[in-house]
């Protein structure tokens, strides 16, 4: 036994620290596989319905395995005992990952953070460094507990970090949340851009409604794709007639950020996000397009980018409450 055991520790000794610790740590970090580009690439997850827990985890691996990222995934960690907790709403561990980052990709809810680590996010922001904001990113923060980084919470007099980076906070759901689903229809004036790249018109479709924004987007915004909300929630149910789909909303567009360094930085949000979007092929294309063009990659977007699942995939329905408990970071790897 006493063997066993030194063999155990000896392996763990060779394959180095990262080997030893990876259990306590609190984040995932996946290497590139194949070429790497030398792009670092940081997502945030945090948010009570959508299962941002499940998907960035799955998109990192995208990145990583295909596209030769290196990609660190955060999480809204239970302090007490290292559980993934998605009501955890004040502890995103390993922000300063985002000092060294090439891209934030963002996909949070409500959450109140320290200042602490509040100021990694801040400083990342500020930096003119590219930004990819999904679902309820545009209502990314609800800061109560200080008044550090008031302007950044969604409900602020200038619509806090939804509004100003990414172009909107949350209004309210746009058709009947839960029942009607969405397809995505491109917008014929943004064909040839790079992001919409080997998607067709009606491939893009989510089982979670269309978000209500404010229209005209701001000037510096282009709309990419709007949201046609279905009657049910199946991809080939018939659009709802009537005012709810005149106009469409936008459900995804670019947009760009000029923070206080005077750098103006490269913005893609999409109010589509939930985990189950990622089993649809066009949706994990729309996101990996997204990634390459906010990096000023965009010539090396190809229109049958590999973009397949890696590994085991199977995401559990939106709704509250419904995090798979127990889990921890490592888990998902």
């Amino acid at each position: 036994m006493r063997r066993i055991a030194w063999l155990l520790f000896l392996f763990a000794f060779l394959l180095g620290p990262t080997a030893m610790l990876r259990a306590a740590e609190p984040f995932l970090v996946f290497q590139p596989q194949g070429h790497v580009n030398g792009k670092n690439i940081v997502l945030i997850s945090g948010d009570e319905e959508y299962r941002s827990e499940e998907s960035l985890p799955q998109l990192a691996k995208i990145l990583s395995t295909y596209h030769g990222f290196h990609c660190t995934v955060l999480f809204a960690i239970n302090p007490k005992d290292g559980t993934i907790d998605p009501n955890q709403l004040d502890n995103i561990p390993g922000l300063d990952a985002l000092d060294s980052a090439d891209l934030m990709v963002i996909l949070t809810r409500f959450r109140d953070l320290p200042d602490d680590q509040m100021k990694h996010i801040v400083d990342y922001v500020n930096s003119g460094k590219p930004i990819v904001g999904m679902r309820t990113a545009t209502h990314a923060f609800q800061l109560k507990s200080s008044a550090t980084y008031a302007k950044y919470s969604w409900n602020s007099r200038d619509g806090g970090f939804g509004r100003m980076v990414l172009g909107e906070t949350w209004i309210r759901h746009h058709g009947d949340h839960g029942k009607q689903s969405t397809r995505g229809v491109l917008n014929p004036k943004e064909m040839e851009n790079p992001i919409l790249r080997g998607i067709h018109d009606g491939e893009l479709w989510s089982k979670t409604d269309v978000y209500e924004v404010r229209l005209p987007l701001p000037d510096d915004s282009k709309t990419l794709v709007f949201g046609q909300v279905l009657s049910g929630m199946d991809p080939k149910d018939p659009p709802v007639s009537g005012a709810v789909n005149d106009p469409m909303m936008p459900i995804a567009w670019t947009k760009t950020y000029t923070g206080s360094s005077g750098k103006t930085a490269r913005v893609f949000a999409t109010t589509l996000g939930t985990s189950e979007d990622l089993l649809t092929e066009a949706n994990r294309r729309l996101l990996v397009n997204a990634c390459y063009w906010a990096l000023g990659l965009e010539q090396q977007i190809k229109i049958k980018e590999k973009v397949g699942l890696v590994g085991k995939y199977n995401p559990h329905p939106f709704g509250f409450d419904g995090y798979v408990k127990g889990l921890t970071p490592e888990h998902l790897r």
